[in-house]
């Protein structure tokens, strides 16, 4: 009975499936991660851009 189980886990792919599809979805999340973070990068400069701009012409920035 227990030479049984051992063949037949051993002959299942259903884990190795849902092992596959979770790898693939933390690659995608890393992805994700870093580009918001690179755009996130991009926009905190876009915004002190424009600070310094309305600085520089003398109107008062909160």
């Amino acid at each position: 009975m227990t030479l049984k189980f051992i063949k037949k886990f051993a002959r299942d792919e259903d884990g190795a499936t849902a092992i596959e599809y979770g790898l693939f979805a933390a690659l995608i999340a890393a992805v994700i991660v870093v580009a918001v973070s690179n755009i996130g990068g991009q926009v905190n400069s876009g915004f002190e851009a424009v600070r310094t701009a309305l600085t520089t012409a003398g109107i008062a920035v909160p």
